[in-house]
């Protein structure tokens, strides 16, 4: 880091504003020689804790900078490194949160740019926007004068930013652990006026999983692809009677999980009646299965979610 750069950036921070010239300085002297440092990162990191109306372009500039150190301060270029991957983390937990908007976006916007980041970032940066749903606070809630488990339309956006990124768990491929996740969302905001963003998104996320769907270049976990081998390697032929007795049945839910999935009122489920007794073993119909029958009953998101199945077969 350069003395001019340092000198500079202990003002603003001493401060706690920052100009459009010091913004414009601060850019052409951090990127002098088309690289961001770890002084420089860790400068740009306490700058921004001391502003107190940070503007547009300073959230830009930040975004920018510390997403540029953490992909490409290092090789592989556009990797983050478990390392790094933990500075960051370091930098914006400090205080056990993320405080801002510009902190969640530089965390969202470092698993859209990345070809893969490690596993624990992902889950980190899930759990803030979970926390921030589930207690009404943080900084998508504009001081938390909304319900306490009300999704709002920026956390939607977040959410499928983040489930659908380049850099998590695979481009448009939702893990188990995402479904989970949205699973648990829903039945904490049942009762609740969420987003319209949000129905969209519950069941996107779900059936993409059990789906199975995938780019051809996704960045795929060892687990992920162990899923998908075994689910391809099943016999499609039984996974469509389950599915086709199941369309049948989705028609005449009422709010109860035996009428659509599981058993039946003469104790033999569905499953086992479209499998002629040739039981499915599929492990994603295990899991919705259970998901569903969490609460005892079907509610509309679950029937949204069941019809997505059936029509794109």
């Amino acid at each position: 880091m350069s003395i001019q750069f340092a000198d500079l950036a202990r003002r603003v921070a001493d401060d706690g504003q920052v100009s459009a010239e010091e913004l414009f300085s601060l850019r052409q002297l951090g990127w002098g020689d088309g690289k961001i440092y770890r002084e420089e990162a860790e400068a740009i990191f306490a700058i921004n804790r001391a502003l107190k109306q940070p503007s547009t372009e300073w959230v830009d500039f930040f975004v920018e900078a510390i997403g540029e150190f953490v992909l490409n301060g290092s090789e592989p270029r556009g990797m983050c490194s478990d390392d790094e991957a933990r500075w960051l983390i370091g930098a914006i937990d400090d205080d056990g949160k993320v405080d801002s908007m510009a902190e969640l976006e530089l965390l969202v916007r470092v698993i859209e740019r990345a070809q893969n980041v490690p596993e624990f970032f992902k889950d980190y940066v899930l759990r803030q926007v979970e926390r921030e749903i589930m207690t009404g606070f943080g900084p998508t809630r504009c001081g938390g004068e909304l319900s306490a488990t009300h999704i709002s339309a920026a956390e939607c956006r977040i959410l499928r930013r983040v489930i659908f990124a380049s850099g998590g768990h695979g481009p448009a491929a939702v893990t188990r652990k995402d479904a989970e996740l949205l699973f648990r969302l829903k039945d904490a905001t049942l009762q609740d006026e969420n987003s319209p963003l949000w129905d969209e998104l519950f069941v996107d996320g779900v059936a993409n999983y059990l789906k199975g769907f995938q780019l051809q270049n996704a960045q795929l976990s060892h687990e992920r692809v162990k899923e998908l081998e075994s689910f391809v390697a099943d016999n499609r032929a039984r996974v469509g009677r389950f599915f086709g007795a199941m369309a049948r049945e989705v028609p005449q839910a009422r709010n109860h999980f035996g009428k659509v999935f599981g058993k039946n009122d003469k104790g033999q489920s569905y499953v086992e009646a479209a499998a002629a007794g040739n039981l499915v073993e599929d492990f994603e119909q295990e899991w919705l299965e259970k998901m569903i029958g969490a609460d005892g009953e079907v509610d509309d998101l679950e029937r949204a979610l069941l019809a997505r199945i059936i029509d794109e077969g």
